[in-house]
C-alpha cells in the first residue's frame, strides 16, 4: 500500500481546479531564487522552467488552485547538505529536495504548492558523470522534483515505475532521451514530507 494520494485532480468541472491556462503559460506560477553563483542567466533558467512546467502539466496530471505558486531555489551542495541533513538527517548534498505544503483531501495543490530546492554542483557532477548536457539533467530534475509536489513517488516499484514513466514522457516531450535508460541509472531524490 501507498501513501501517495489516490490519482490527482478531482473531477475536471471541479470549480477548485485551475482554469485552463493558454498553452505556452503554467498552470501555476514559479517564483525563482538564485542564491548561488554558477547557475545560468536567469533568463535561461526562466525559460529552462516554464518549458520544464508547461512540459509536465501537459503530461501529467497537476491540479492546482487558481493563483498557486511553487518556487524553485537554485543554491549549493552547502545549502542544500544543511536542509538534507536538518530534514532528512543524511549529512550530504543531493541533487533535488522537494517540500510539498498545500495539499487538499481531493489531492488539489495549493496556494502554496512547495518549494524545490537545486544543488548545482551535484547536478554539475551527475551531469558529467551521466553524459548528459548540464541542461538536461536540471530540466529532469525540475520535472521530478515538480512531480513529488504533486505527490508522486518511488518508495516501492510500482511507485517508481510510474513516477519514472511520466518523467520520461516529459522529457520526451522536452526533446530529452530517456535518463533511465543509461548505465548508470541517474540517482533519485527523496521526497519530504512537510
Amino acid at each position: 500500500m501507498t501513501d501517495r494520494p489516490p490519482p490527482m485532480g478531482g473531477r475536471a468541472d471541479d470549480p477548485a481546479r485551475a482554469a485552463p491556462t493558454a498553452p505556452d503559460t503554467p498552470p501555476f506560477a514559479v517564483a525563482m531564487t538564485i542564491e548561488a553563483s554558477g547557475w545560468p542567466l536567469e533568463s535561461a533558467l526562466e525559460a529552462l522552467v516554464a518549458r520544464a512546467v508547461l512540459a509536465a502539466a501537459s503530461v501529467a496530471d497537476l491540479p492546482a488552485r487558481p493563483g498557486s505558486e511553487v518556487s524553485i531555489l537554485f543554491t549549493d551542495d552547502a545549502a542544500v547538505r544543511v536542509l538534507n541533513r536538518d530534514y532528512r538527517g543524511k549529512d550530504a548534498p543531493t541533487n533535488v529536495l522537494s517540500f510539498p505544503l498545500d495539499v487538499d483531501d481531493d489531492g488539489i495543490a495549493g496556494p502554496l504548492i512547495g518549494d524545490i530546492i537545486l544543488a548545482r554542483e551535484t547536478l554539475e557532477r551527475e551531469s558529467v558523470d551521466l553524459g548528459l548536457s548540464f541542461d538536461a539533467h536540471l530540466a529532469h530534475l525540475i520535472v521530478h522534483g515538480l512531480l513529488h509536489l504533486f505527490g508522486y513517488d518511488h518508495l516501492d516499484d510500482d511507485e517508481a515505475a510510474e513516477m519514472e514513466s511520466l518523467e520520461i514522457a516529459v522529457l520526451a516531450r522536452l526533446g530529452i532521451a530517456n535518463p533511465y535508460a543509461t548505465d548508470p541509472v541517474p540517482p533519485i531524490c527523496s521526497r519530504q514530507e512537510p
